[in-house]
């Protein structure tokens, strides 16, 4: 299918120190070539905020859409649908691409996307990374946890990850499951699962990962930054 405008959606509850760079990288993902005359619409669902979040992506040419939504569902569901709104167009030439506040899009993260919805995938399930300037400790612990399921023969790896800070869908496959579900975590496997459960294309895939943040306190109870925390020291318990 060929993809004729994008949906860039982005919870944020008090980001304003990482916010501008996640809203940088979508910028430039915006501007990579494969995405010529295509329409792109970034907005950032301030939610809940006490900072200066809404103020910041205003700044950086996102529409910010205020809200008191209080979990992250209903975040991701109330910026998708407004953008969708906005975007009136087609919903099978409209791709949803989600990431999160604290997280770094590569430059080709929009245009590869939409080159798998060519190639007829409905939806792209990707990874995440942890950036240089985490600690080396916990990215070989995070490392290690991640790749535990990559075949060793060297086969395509249909990982077992879905992050809300790497996923893209069609918008036509998004209303057909109804759309992320009003949970304070686990709504981007919700919305996989039901994708899965009604037989769209997904893709996982580990190219094209998108870096986030290694921090370990989390903004909501069982999120990214919880499960960090836990990961298992190896060196501490030997």
């Amino acid at each position: 299918m060929n993809i004729e405008a994008v949906a860039v959606v982005i919870p944020a509850h008090d980001e304003e120190a990482l916010l501008p760079a996640a809203l940088a990288a979508v910028a430039a993902a915006g501007r990579h070539p494969d995405l010529t005359g295509v329409r792109l619409l970034t907005v950032v669902v301030a939610d809940s905020c006490r900072d200066r979040t809404a103020e910041v992506a205003r700044r950086s040419g996102a529409v910010v859409v205020t809200a008191n939504c209080g979990n992250p569902g209903l975040a991701r569901a109330t910026g998708t649908e407004w953008a969708l709104r906005e975007l009136a167009s087609p919903v099978r030439t409209t791709w949803i691409a989600i990431t999160d506040a604290d997280s770094v899009v590569p430059a080709d993260w929009l245009a590869y996307h939409r080159a798998r919805a060519a190639e007829g995938w409905e939806a792209v399930v990707g990874t995440v990374a942890l950036p240089a300037t985490a600690a080396s400790s916990l990215v070989a612990r995070h490392h290690t946890h991640y790749e535990a399921t990559r075949p060793s023969d060297g086969s395509p790896w249909r990982h077992p990850h879905i992050h809300g800070a790497n996923l893209g869908l069609t918008a036509a496959a998004y209303r057909a499951v109804g759309g992320f579900p009003p949970l304070d975590v686990g709504e981007d496997r919700a919305l996989v699962a039901a994708l899965d459960a009604a037989a769209h294309r997904v893709l996982r895939t580990p190219d094209c990962p998108v870096l986030t943040s290694p921090r370990l306190r989390s903004r909501t109870r069982g999120g990214f930054a919880d499960h960090l925390a836990a990961l298992p020291d190896r060196e501490a318990a030997s």
